[in-house]
């Protein structure tokens, strides 16, 4: 069984087990996680898909770790002006492992 769910402006295909980083979340190691905002849930025989969100159905999730991702560099440069900015951004996410789909 996996669903989709939307979480961070994003969708995320997930199945129960699964280790997913996600944008990140205020909470901390350990902590559970419910995902209300289920798109669909696809089982070996049945599919729900939801308008715009299937009613009832969570997603639950431990949270794993909280850090930020690798340094991404951004320049900017116009030639014969002498103008060049230079900024460095490290986007913060949390790590989850999915644990139960409920329907």
């Amino acid at each position: 069984m996996h669903a989709i769910i939307k979480t961070g402006g994003k969708q995320y295909r997930v199945a129960e087990g699964d280790t997913l980083y996600i944008e990140k979340l205020d909470k901390e190691i350990g902590e559970t996680v419910t995902f209300d905002q289920v798109l669909a849930v696809v089982g070996e025989d049945t599919q729900t898909f939801g308008m715009p969100t299937v009613s009832g159905a969570t997603v639950t999730a431990e949270v794993v770790k909280n850090g930020k991702a690798k340094k991404v560099i951004v320049y900017k440069m116009k030639p014969k002006k002498n103008y060049r900015r230079k900024q460095g951004h490290r986007q913060p996410y949390t790590c989850v492992k999915i644990g139960k789909i409920s329907v």
